[in-house]
């Protein structure tokens, strides 16, 4: 559990300092790309709940398989 909430505000501050550094090669704004920065994390929280929600309602069709991509191909 500590490793997954490690990992995850790792991956959030990677995020932020990604949004941020592309925004403000666009804009030259400060402002403007820590806005960014802070709500297109956010957004993209709330979209990948519902794309792993969606994930979970494809397995569930198809009897529940797990795993990766390989299913995919399968179908």
């Amino acid at each position: 559990m500590r490793r997954d909430l490690l990992k995850t505000l790792s991956y959030a501050m990677v995020h932020f300092t990604v949004a941020f550094g592309v925004v403000y090669l666009l804009t030259g704004s400060v402002p403007i790309a820590t806005g960014v920065a802070l709500i297109e994390p956010m957004a993209n929280t709330v979209a990948y709940f519902f794309h792993e929600r969606f994930w979970s309602f494809l397995e569930r069709r198809r009897g529940g398989a797990a795993g990766g991509p390989h299913h995919l191909a399968a179908g």
